[in-house]
């Protein structure tokens, strides 16, 4: 266990590196606070944190294999998010026909818990970033003289842990900013590029090589 425990710097660097970078989660979490305020990007961290730990249970019991065999199973995964951010992309620029390009941060449409919840969790479950990670580099921490299952299984209890540290720094930015962003003109520019940054992550994702 020590030995393991000994990886857990390392380890948690490399997650937060992960969070940091920008992909779907960070695209996501910045809409939700921007649209929905500070409640709904909470709600939707915790959908994404969920996501992780499935990611991570999942390669506990085998998901490693799957995907290193299966090509269909990799491109099912990296389709689906494509398809999805897409989805989200156009959905955010029609909001641009409204007055205020809906990027209110009094809006109840985006604060309903359970839609915060599932909209973050489907986020991640289609993110073949966080899926990649999941089965190629999170069993890479684990000694050899420790149990793989467990040793991923731990792991991927830390690895949320580490990724909502991130997103809650990015929460409490956009929300202490969020008196410039009430203004009309601001929220439409940041809905156009949200709009065109979640549509590039889209096509980012369909060029990427698959395993």
């Amino acid at each position: 266990m020590s030995a393991l425990i000994a990886n857990f710097p390392a380890f948690m660097a490399t997650t937060f590196l992960l969070a940091v970078v920008p992909g779907q989660g960070v695209a996501m979490i910045l809409r939700q606070s921007i649209l929905g305020g500070k409640s709904a990007a909470l709600f939707s961290v915790l959908g994404n944190s969920t996501g992780l730990f499935t990611w991570g249970c999942l390669s506990a019991i085998g998901l490693s294999a799957i995907f290193t065999t299966s090509k269909i199973a990799y491109e099912t995964l990296k389709w689906s998010g494509v398809i999805f951010l897409v989805f989200l992309s156009l959905r955010t620029l029609f909001a641009l026909k409204n007055e205020y390009g809906k990027f209110d941060l009094q809006s109840q449409g985006e604060s309903q818990p359970f839609k915060a919840f599932r909209l973050g969790l489907f986020t991640n479950l289609t993110n073949a970033k966080a899926a990649v990670f999941a089965v190629s580099f999170l069993p890479s921490f684990v000694p050899k003289d420790f149990s793989l299952g467990w040793g991923i299984f731990i792991l991927g209890c830390l690895w949320p842990v580490v990724s909502i540290t991130w997103y809650l720094i990015l929460i409490w930015t956009v929300d202490k900013s969020s008196v410039f962003i009430q203004q009309a003109r601001v929220r439409r520019i940041l809905t156009a590029i949200s709009a065109i940054g979640i549509m590039g992550l889209a096509i980012g994702l369909a060029l990427s090589k698959t395993r």
